[in-house]
């Protein structure tokens, strides 16, 4: 809003077709580049576009040319209507006196503004009017310099000869050069004139939206957030997409009418067409895959890791036949010199002992007499023994909290019970020794050495302060949870010198239900 004191002119318009119909467009005022008014501290400038609305009508207001204390002064607004659909458009100046606070353009716009140096040029209060530019005044003046004052009309004398030619008057002064006009309205669009230019896509250089052909290079760079490019069906849903780091992602069945290359950037396929190449891998699976297998090659032959972590190569040739058979191989008893599954052999007919004279595999059986085993013989039930040796010593100083050897430990199960014998010996640097035990939860056992000290459960300590060996004996009772037994141990005082439990030193289980 201007500053209240400033006097304004309020100017209409509206702009119609020959038919009445409302055109469309707007309507430009400029003033000089700058206009300072001191009084008011403000400094306007730039030009006034007033669109056109739908009735082509518009409204404005503005600073009257004549406002006091305005520098510069003795100015004209310039106008430029820019119509659409109009073939020449007008640009020509006007003054705006603030003794007409309200005008109508079509009251002061010119009907041919195209006349060279064109000046709109204040007359007296009740009209305007256009002269050369150079020239200052109203016309009424400028015939009065001409003429003088009128007088009484005398008689028609005789024609005088005809005079000779006077000397070329001075130039006369340069009028003030007039505001910079308007742009121009659009006269084509990329090679197109017609009044409503229609565009297509390859007016622009573009390919349509429905489809078309590039050529060249076409860099597509994601947000790094979203899909960089997307296939949909034609129901919306994504069937082939490249992620936002550009890996390529197939939702849906993919066809590769040719062969597929893996690990490299050259096809080496041997020439063959609906084939797979691998090249031997840059680097060899090391973990295994969860729920699948992880095909590669290496040193030019085809491997497999399954989840399970077995790794084998599919170098062996294939099975061509099964005894002679091929396709669809089925075999029968007497394929493999087999006796069908009816057949009744007797213990003579497999080399094996009659009934009775033989160990069961299975079941209750009493075995006499003395036997003999080349192997280990391993009893998982009641009758079961274990052991273990320490294999190293064991060093400890300045602790009193007992800790798990690392040797003396046996499994357990659940539900069981074992007589429990340990025999162990140490070196006492002045700290001591001490002991208890750790079992899976639930387990109780009572314990005792053989000074004669004992302890009634797992987890109280023994202790020795002077003696350098001893041997525990218990009961391990089992609860339903299995696990393992084993020795916990420190100094009975901490001390700096080391109290050392040596390697020979033993633990025993055997189970007696």
């Amino acid at each position: 809003m201007l500053p209240e004191g400033i006097p304004t002119v309020r100017v209409t318009g509206r702009f119609l077709f020959p038919d009445g119909r409302p055109l469309s467009g707007q309507v430009v005022f400029r003033a000089p580049n700058l206009l300072t008014f001191g009084a008011y501290d403000v400094i306007l400038g730039g030009p006034v576009t007033v669109p056109l609305d739908a009735t082509g009508a518009f409204e404005v207001e503005l600073p009257a040319t004549d406002a006091p204390g305005m520098n510069p002064s003795s100015w004209s607004y310039s106008v430029a209507e820019q119509l659409a659909g109009v073939s020449m458009n007008r640009v020509y100046q006007v003054l705006l006196p603030a003794e007409a606070p309200e005008v109508d353009l079509a009251d002061i716009a010119p009907t041919d503004p195209t006349t060279p140096n064109y000046v709109a040029v204040r007359g007296d209060s009740a009209y305007e009017v256009a002269v050369e530019a150079g020239f200052v005044g109203t016309v009424a003046q400028w015939l009065a310099s001409l003429v003088g004052p009128a007088g009484a009309r005398g008689a028609t004398g005789a024609t005088g000869a005809t005079g000779a030619t006077g000397a070329t008057g001075a130039q006369g002064l340069q009028g003030p050069q007039g505001a910079a006009g308007a742009p121009g309205v659009v006269q084509s669009v990329n090679g197109k004139s017609v009044a409503a230019v229609v565009l297509a896509a390859a007016d622009v250089g573009a390919v349509p939206a429905t489809g078309g052909t590039f050529t060249g290079r076409v860099i597509v760079k994601g947000d790094g957030t979203n899909n960089v490019a997307e296939w949909q069906d034609s129901t919306g849903v994504i069937r082939t997409r490249v992620g936002p780091n550009g890996n390529l992602v197939a939702s849906a069945v993919a066809y590769l009418a040719n062969s597929v290359q893996l690990g490299a950037t050259s096809a080496d396929v041997g020439g063959g067409v609906g084939v797979l190449g691998i090249t031997n891998a840059a680097t060899v699976p090391a973990s295994n895959p969860t729920g699948g297998a992880i095909l590669y090659a290496e040193g030019g032959t085809l491997k497999v890791r399954q989840a399970d972590g077995t790794v084998f190569a599919l170098a062996a040739a294939p099975v061509t036949s099964v005894n002679a058979k091929t396709g669809a191989v089925t075999l029968a008893a007497a394929d493999v010199g087999a006796a069908t599954a009816t057949h009744t052999h007797t213990a003579a007919d497999v080399g094996a002992v009659a009934t009775g004279t033989a160990v069961l595999l299975t079941g209750a059986q009493t075995v006499a007499g003395n036997k003999t085993f080349s192997g280990n013989v391993i009893v998982q039930g009641v009758g079961q023994t274990q052991a273990v040796v320490k294999a190293a010593d064991t060093s400890r100083t300045s602790t009193a909290t007992v800790a798990a050897d690392t040797h003396l430990t046996l499994p357990v199960v659940a539900s069981a019970t074992y007589i429990v014998e340990a025999v162990l010996v140490w070196t006492n640097g002045g700290g001591g020794f001490r002991a208890d035990w750790s079992a899976p939860s639930g387990a109780t056992m009572v314990w005792t050495d053989n000074d004669g000290a004992g302890a009634a459960d797992l987890g109280t300590d023994l202790t020795f302060s002077v003696t350098t060996g001893t041997t525990f004996q218990g009961a391990l009772v089992m609860s339903t949870t299995a696990g393992s037994l084993t020795l916990r141990w420190a100094q009975s005082a901490s001390n700096t010198a080391a109290t050392v439990l040596l390697a020979g030193c033993y633990l025993k289980l055997e189970r007696v239900a």
